[in-house]
């Protein structure tokens, strides 16, 4: 097959040489390749189908704006009516009541316009100086050079030479750490902390327990912004019913940066929600953020996140994520007795990682996982992801986690 796509994140001549494998259809917990074969999406896509495949709903809805009006700049004052219904929408289930919505095209331009804003807002407000941002280790915060600076992931940064200066790591799961940074370079110099609830693409890790709660009063204490990324755990992947991580851990966070499961993949769409303290500047008048982007607001994309928020309620997809976090404990944690597996990380939201004693390996345990019926990818070091749809079942569940036994046993 004649292949002129550059995959992302690929070895080029290891795809050339064995050929895309191309999924052509999805129909809820399932895709199905160009063969017609059948697999369970262990990965919602990446991290996003929330809803579940096919939804002809999203589709239908998306095709009625596009008809009417397929979008048009949000620049100055203008904007689409379902882009202002969708802004006043997310603004009712915000953690932050009051929080204003910036709308981006993804989750790396969400991340991205989270750190312009809190470096202008320390401008805004007398606080200049303050411009160093903080990640974690392991953290993954998107593709730009802003994220990239940011992320905790050494293996994306290498190659390149220096991105975004007065950026800072520190241990991902050590409150300490980042006490001690702020403590030595000093609290009026470091504008922002950048902290994903639960860390995706740089391994499936979840949070020790009580350290979100700590590094937001350290943020809070130290006048420090905390960022929450939640372009994963957003729109309900954290279970306990919640929309977002910063909801269930009482995080109130000064921004959120979300994607993915705002429309659950359909259509490319992000958001950042903007606390009313971090807004205030802006909002009084004479003051320009001079940022955004021409798909910023997408009507059609907007449309296709109203429906998919329509059906998430409608259908109670939020007590269904959490009913996921209590079947893939239960379905999961046995695999941590197979001599390939070291480790099985589970307990918080419809997310799981199956970490293989040998990362070496997980390429072709990610090849073995297709033969037996499942797609998955390998995250981090060796860590097989697992983020279903909401609407995967006990049952597919428990299928899923058999297919992994008989691939890696």
């Amino acid at each position: 097959m004649t292949n002129a796509l550059w995959h992302g994140f690929a070895d080029m001549g290891a795809v050339n040489a064995a050929g895309p494998f191309v999924i052509a259809r999805g129909a809820g917990a399932h895709v199905f390749d160009a063969d017609g074969n059948q697999y369970l999406d262990a990965t919602a896509g990446l991290w996003f189908t929330n809803i579940g495949h096919g939804r002809t709903e999203v589709g239908e809805a998306v095709a009625a704006q596009l008809g009417k009006l397929a979008h048009y700049s949000g620049f100055g004052d203008m904007t689409a009516d379902v882009t202002l219904d969708l802004a006043n929408r997310l603004s009712e289930i915000a953690p932050v009541a009051g929080s204003k919505i910036f709308f981006t095209s993804g989750g790396s331009d969400s991340v991205e316009t989270a750190a312009k804003l809190a470096r202008r807002f320390w401008r805004e407000v007398g606080k200049p100086e303050k411009t160093i941002m903080v990640g974690r280790s392991k953290a993954y915060h998107g593709m730009h050079i802003g994220g990239t600076s940011l992320a905790g992931i050494p293996a994306n940064h290498d190659g390149y030479g220096e991105f975004l200066p007065d950026t800072e790591t520190v241990d991902w799961n050590d409150a300490k750490s980042l006490l001690g940074l702020i403590e030595r370079v000093g609290a009026e110099r470091v504008a922002a902390f950048f902290c994903e609830p639960i860390i995706g693409a740089g391994g499936v890790y979840l949070p020790p327990e009580g350290y979100l709660e700590e590094v937001r009063a350290i943020c809070r204490d130290n006048d420090v912004l905390f960022i929450a990324d939640e372009v994963v755990t957003g729109f309900g992947r954290i279970g306990a019913e919640s929309w977002f991580a910063s909801t269930r851990f009482g995080l109130e966070p000064d921004m959120i940066t979300t994607a993915k499961g705002l429309t659950s993949g359909y259509v490319p769409m992000g958001a950042v929600f903007i606390a009313p303290r971090i807004a205030e500047p802006f909002h009084g008048g004479g003051v320009w953020f001079r940022h955004g982007y021409t798909y910023g607001g997408h009507a059609g994309a907007a449309a296709a996140a109203m429906a998919n928020l329509d059906i998430i309620e409608r259908e109670g997809l939020l007590a269904e994520a959490s009913r996921l976090e209590g079947d893939l404990a239960t379905a999961f944690a046995p695999l941590a007795g197979l001599d390939a597996v070291s480790e099985v990380r589970v307990g918080l939201g419809a997310v799981a990682a199956v970490q293989l004693a040998d990362p070496a390996t997980a390429p072709a345990a990610v090849l073995r996982l297709r033969e037996q019926g499942v797609v998955t990818r390998a995250a981090g070091q060796g860590a097989l992801q697992v983020s279903p749809t909401f609407v995967m079942t006990t049952e597919q569940v428990g299928e899923l986690a058999q297919r992994f036994s008989d691939a890696l046993g």
